[in-house]
């Protein structure tokens, strides 16, 4: 069998759990982690036997890239692999400019011969899934996502890219009906302002649709846990009885299981045609790993 050449790009909680998961799939290859060049000198005890490097040109023989990297950075750098002809598979999480991403990826990934997997997390990406089955299923109805309690991962990093702060914490509290509130913790650098950097965060993309709390703290590392959750339900609110309906919940560790995500993702693009897709235009069983009428005999 020949595996599937992966090149992890970002090495930080979804990296390492991509490493992870890679490691124990049969059918993929590690071709190597691209990391920041001030990080090349000292590698974690995992990526000693790991090419480790600056530019995914570096590494041979790559099929897909698996970007590890914060949202706001997957687009150019999407684009710039994909022209390498290399697929990609990314977890951009800003739901407003999805559509947007996938078109301006599709043209590169066609003109290329590549394939790009966009959004390829737990939401958006397996949450989109369970929404559009729900959708099919149960047509006239209406959809709520309500996420945690838990750390988001897409959060915390824009919080952290906010000029002032130090470190940071994001935590998703559900408000019901697809509302949330938002707990944000941080340590400030010094010399900047709490209510100048708070009015930051609130304005941010990621936080200005909901209600969010920002609070000083000496130490966020000791409130950092890592799971999350996420409980969707489709109702029909114009019927009186209220006793059917579709729900769908989990309890995760989040960069675990968006790894796991994307990794599927990676074995899917090596079956689609060229161009951009999100996860609910992926045939669910092109993510499994297997023979095709040995998966349906035991799943259907």
């Amino acid at each position: 069998m020949q595996k599937i050449r992966v090149a992890i790009v970002g090495y930080g909680n979804i990296g390492k759990n991509v490493l992870a998961a890679l490691q124990a799939a049969p059918d993929f290859e590690v071709a190597g982690v691209v990391r920041r060049t001030s990080s090349l000198q000292s590698s974690p005890a995992e990526l000693q036997n790991v090419s480790v490097v600056d530019h995914i040109s570096k590494l041979d023989g790559v099929d897909v890239a698996i970007l590890c990297l914060p949202t706001r950075s997957i687009p150019a750098q999407a684009k710039e692999i994909l022209a390498l002809g290399i697929n990609t598979v990314d977890s951009y999480d800003i739901h407003a400019s999805i559509w947007e991403l996938r078109q301006e990826l599709a043209s590169v990934a066609r003109e290329y011969q590549a394939v790009s997997v966009v959004s390829a997390g737990w939401d958006p990406g397996s949450d989109s899934v369970i929404r559009s089955l729900f959708e099919a299923i149960y047509p006239q109805a209406t959809t709520y996502t309500n996420f945690g309690p838990g750390m988001s991962m897409g959060h915390t990093v824009a919080v952290k890219a906010i000029p002032g702060v130090k470190k940071a914490l994001s935590i998703t509290i559900p408000a019901g009906k697809g509302k949330h509130n938002r707990d944000v913790y941080i340590e400030l650098e010094d010399g900047y302002d709490l209510e100048e950097v708070t009015q930051k965060i609130k304005n941010d993309a990621y936080f200005v649709k909901d209600n969010t709390k920002v609070t000083l703290v000496e130490d966020v590392d000791a409130l950092i846990n890592t799971t999350h959750g996420v409980h969707i339900i489709r109702q029909d609110e114009t019927q009186s009885n209220t006793e059917y309906g579709l729900e769908f919940s989990m309890r995760i560790n989040n960069p675990v299981l968006t790894a796991q995500v994307m990794v599927a993702c990676a074995r899917a693009t090596m079956k689609a045609r060229p161009g951009a897709y999100t996860m609910i235009e992926i045939p669910v069983i092109d993510m499994l790993y297997g023979n095709r009428e040995e998966l349906v005999r035991r799943l259907v």
